[in-house]
């Protein structure tokens, strides 16, 4: 069942993606990336009054708890942040590979921390499934191999490591209470982020006057958007708590696998919103990739 839950966040995230682009490119083309995730800080106050109706001993885990879980949901947008500054000045395609810095980020703090250990086999399923994001974001470049700027690393760098960091925070606090109630704080971090950019005054004139030219775009399109990219957090973060971390974040690093399927068939159906290169030699690389993955979740998953 973790299988499941684990595969939902790289579903969601690449219907996202395909989302995120359309609305950059025709609303938001622009715009500071700190506007952008006021939006994703923001939406976090949905589920709020939802889980406290229904998981109201939330309130009552004591201070210290409730400050590093909040503190972890600002790490997750601080990474978030990291990811967008990263891909204002780098292909979507060079910065994917760099994702993949996470998971090993990911087995060294859970080792750390939660005593998580992993098996040859599903150490070796977990690299052939970080091996398919590789192979898919491989391109020909024109005037030879592209270089990666040292910055651009170490932004990456940085936000993977938050982005584990975050996860073992969200781990260890949602076996030692309950899982809702550290989903309850861990938003409550990305509402404190969201409401600390827009106390920013460019970003709040920006974010006002976004609403002010793109009224309807704004309150449905990005709105739908970000409920989409919540339910792949919540599927990814309960699958956690089912298997371990760093096989979870390989899992999940394999969006671009799902956006890559997408974009086939937004091209094939409605080009309007997207095209995909559709050439023998892509279709091959992809369906190697995915070759990858089914064999590196057959190692991981259950005996």
């Amino acid at each position: 069942m973790w299988l499941a839950f684990a595969f939902a966040g790289p579903v969601l995230w690449a219907a996202s993606t395909h989302i995120d682009k359309y609305l950059v490119e025709r609303f938001f083309k622009d715009s500071d990336v700190g506007v952008l995730l006021i939006f994703t800080g923001l939406i976090g106050l949905l589920p709020l009054p939802l889980i406290a109706i229904f998981e109201p001993h939330t309130l009552g885990i004591g201070a210290l708890p409730v400050a590093v879980i909040v503190g972890s949901g600002a790490l997750y947008m601080g990474a978030m942040f990291f990811y967008l500054r990263a891909l204002q000045t780098e292909e979507a395609s060079v910065i994917s590979p760099l994702f993949q810095i996470s998971p090993l980020f990911a087995y060294g703090l859970a080792w750390a921390v939660l005593g998580e250990t992993l098996s040859p086999k599903q150490m070796f399923g977990g690299l052939l499934i970080m091996s398919s994001v590789f192979l898919i974001s491989l391109r020909p470049r024109a005037g030879g191999r592209a270089r990666i700027k040292l910055g651009i690393v170490l932004l990456m760098a940085a936000c993977a490591f938050t982005l584990a960091l975050n996860s073992v925070i969200f781990k260890f606090f949602a076996i030692r209470d309950e899982f809702w109630t550290t989903a309850f704080w861990t938003f409550v971090g990305n509402v404190v982020f969201g409401a600390g950019l827009l106390a920013y005054p460019p970003y709040r004139r920006e974010f006002f006057g976004l609403f002010k030219v793109h009224p309807y775009a704004m309150t449905t399109i990005n709105a739908a958007n970000e409920l989409i990219n919540l339910g792949g957090g919540l599927g990814v973060r309960y699958a956690m708590l089912l298997a371990p971390l760093s096989i979870v974040q390989a899992i999940s690093s394999t969006s671009p696998l799902f956006v890559f399927l997408f974009g086939i068939a937004l091209s094939l159906f409605v080009p309007a919103l997207g095209r995909e290169d559709l050439s023998a030699r892509s279709l091959f690389q992809k369906g190697i990739a995915a070759i990858l993955v089914i064999a590196g979740v057959i190692l991981v998953g259950p005996a």
